[in-house]
Parts: structure tokens; sequence; C-alpha cells
């Protein structure tokens, strides 16, 4: 198989010369096109000594055979690795300032991207559109790796390892195309936030719920394939792009939204802080505080089950319907009868739900942070799974478990 490899200009560029090795290997002709930018990090010499081949960076080396038509047209696979910033902001928007952007153009075979960049660079906006562009044009786009990175800094941007970049590039030739995208095709539906339940024009009961999880969730969701609808509660932060936003506020509200979604939904997660109860009777005017008067009584009501609901909704369905997968989070503390995850397993029973996020909650705790520290509990039974670090990792964590779950081979019970 003939192989073009771009190498992008970052540090993790001396990495790819271990994925060169084991395509060589494995017998494939590789041509190796680096940036400019790329050969301060690893030099001609290594990608030559390596491939066999000659290499290449310009547009006037070898005009007679006109390269930047010619590699492009007769490569098989084209992987670029690292596929920085810079690299995928050019393939999205069709640059052609060097020869390996002008391969890419001329690219007829499939093409995988594989980034390696800072974390705050991955999750910038303009970044994601890129790759969001890359994969509507049937590129294959590879989530990055999490870890230590450049200095002391450490999260997703890492440059999987090169026996990953290896097998998912195989598994592309195959014909295996949504490797990399565990939820490709599927509706996903995220509740997000903490609903307000009103007592007068001017006060609500709520909660300390940001958002920040069911957001992270919504992204990462995104970046799996879904299409994504994120059921918008109050959020201290903003929705992601490229994602549906149906904005609520009550948990009735939330109810209407949420049953009207599942219509359609591969996945339903309820993510969202929905209040357990509202006011009785909600105030047309404020409620004054006056000398004079008693203290005022609040009569609270319980509000709907919603996902309880949405399970008993999927349940009904007509044997040999659409199979989807329903996943609630619980937002705990331990009490006099029971720990964090006693208390969890039990709701885990009693909602019926697929999956259970648990998490352990408190003042300091989970609600407006940046990190979280989740138990993932399955109705089948099978064993806890654990995920911590930034809600953007926990999140991965969370979506390639309900990928897992998607494409078992085994029914759910």
């Amino acid at each position: 198989m003939r192989i073009v490899l771009g190498v992008g200009g970052g540090i993790a560029a001396y990495k790819v010369a271990s994925l060169l090795r084991l395509f060589t290997e494995a017998g494939h002709d590789v041509t190796v096109i680096p940036t400019e930018a790329s050969t301060r990090f690893v030099g001609t010499a290594t990608w030559e000594a390596l491939s066999g081949n000659p290499v290449s960076n310009s547009v006037f080396d070898d005009v007679h055979q006109v390269n930047h038509v010619r590699l492009g047209h007769e490569a098989d696979l084209i992987v670029i690795a690292p596929a920085t910033a810079d690299l995928l902001a050019k393939a999205a928007t069709g640059q052609a300032g060097d020869l390996l952007t002008n391969t890419l153009l001329m690219a007829r075979g499939p093409v995988l991207f594989a980034p390696a960049m800072h974390t705050e660079m991955w999750q910038h906006p303009a970044t994601q559109a890129n790759v969001e562009t890359l994969r509507s044009r049937g590129s294959a786009v590879l989530e990055p790796a999490s870890g230590r990175l450049t200095g002391a800094d450490s999260g997703p941007g890492r440059l999987p390892e090169p026996d990953a970049i290896f097998d998912a590039a195989m598994a592309l030739v195959e014909g295996q195309a949504d490797f990399q995208l565990p939820l490709a095709g599927r509706i996903v539906t995220i509740s997000a936030g903490g609903t307000r339940e009103p007592l007068d024009p001017v006060r609500f009961l709520g909660n300390r719920s940001s958002g920040k999880q069911g957001v992270a969730l919504a992204v990462a969701a995104r970046n799996a394939g879904a299409t994504v609808r994120l059921l918008a509660a109050h959020m201290d932060v903003p929705p992601p792009s490229g994602v549906e936003v149906v904005p609520v506020e009550t948990a009735l509200q939330l109810r209407e939204a949420a049953l009207a979604a599942a219509a359609d939904s591969d996945v339903v997660i309820m993510s969202a802080a929905v209040a357990d109860f509202r006011p009785a009777a909600v105030s047309d005017t404020k409620i004054k505080k006056r000398d004079d008067r008693d203290d005022p009584v609040i009569t609270l009501v319980r509000n709907p089950d919603i996902l309880h609901e949405l399970v008993e909704l999927r349940n009904s369905a007509a044997p040999g319907g659409r199979q989807q997968l329903i996943v609630g989070f619980a937002a705990e503390t331990g009490d006099s009868d029971g720990d964090v995850l006693a208390h969890a397993r039990a709701k885990l029973q009693r909602k019926g739900c697929d999956l259970l996020v648990v998490n352990h909650v408190g003042t300091d705790r989970v609600f407006g942070q940046d990190t979280n520290s989740v138990v993932i509990l399955a109705r089948s039974g099978s064993e806890p799974q654990e995920a911590s670090g930034t809600k953007t990792e926990v999140s991965a964590a969370v979506i390639s478990r309900i990928g897992h779950e998607l494409n078992s081979v085994s029914p759910r019970p």
C-alpha cells in the first residue's frame, strides 16, 4: 500500500518515527512529507533513512514528476501526525502553501489526522470547528490522548501512541471509517444545568449546578460523531457550538422537552440537576416581608420523575423497535442510612436506566468546579467504572462507555 505520511510542526513529531517504522515493517511504501516547521524537530535525513524514499516539502522539487498532484492521486492512504492546530486549520480551509497541503487537496483515498497540541488549543472553538469541518468532508480525525504535555501541563492533547495510530489507519483502509467516532450517526439528547422553580416573579428555588458537566458531555458526544440536542436549564457556561439548544427553566418544562426529544434519540443523558419539589402555588406578585404578618409558609409538591418516565416510555415501545440507551446522573451524599454508592445502587434499581453516573457532592464539591470524580454503574450488573479528572476527561470516559454499550453485540436486558 502506498502511504503518504505528513508530519506537522509539533514536538510530538519525534514519536512519528516509530509510526513510520510500523508502516514500513508491515510492508507499506511510505513517502514522508514534513512541514518546514517540523524539520526543526526531526530532520529530513531521519525520514529518508527510515522510509527509504527521498523527502521534500517543496512543490518545486522534482517538478517534472508534478509531485503536488501525483502524490495525492497515487496514495492509498494519507496520515497526518502530529496534526497541529495550524495544520488542521490549513486543511479545513483548503490552503495549499506547501507540498503537504497541496497533497491533501489532491487526495482521493482515505485521510487520517492524529492531532497533538496544547489542551487549550485543542478545546478552542476554532480548532473544534475545523475538526468538525474535516469530519463532515469524510476525513477521520482521532481524539488526542490525555496526559503529560510539554512543561508541567497535563490534559487532552497528547499524540496517540504510534501503535494506536497504526491500528486506526489500518482500520480506516479496511472500511471501518467510523472507528474513532463511536456515536457517528446517533442522535443524543443531553440535559444540563439546574432547574429553577418560581416562588414569585423575582424568587425561585434552585440549586448549585453550573451546567459545566452537561456542556462537557455535549462536546464529547459531538466530537464522537453524534448529532447533539442540549436541553439547557440554568447554566453558568455557554452552550457549545455545533449542537441544538433547547432552553428550559423548570422541571415541568424539562419534562416536556425531554419526552419530545426522546422520540428520535438513540441516547438520552439526564445530567441536569432537576428540582425534586416545586412550590404548590406561585404568587403573581412579589411576596412582601412585613412586620405585622406571620412568616410565610411555602408548601411544596413533588416534581415528576423524568428519568423514570423516560425509561417507562422506552420500555413500552413495540417489541423489535429502536433500542434506546438511557443514562442518569446521581448527585449523592452519604447519611446514616448508607454511603453514596449504596444510595446510588438503590436509585439505579428504582429508575431502571441503563447507566447511572454517580458523584459525591457537597458545598465545595462538583457543583461549579472544573474537576469531577464519578462512578459509572450499569443495570447489567457489570463492574463499576471509575473516572476522574477534569469534567472534559470525565465526559470523554462517559461517552466512551456509552459508545461501548451501543456497539456491544449483546442485547440490553
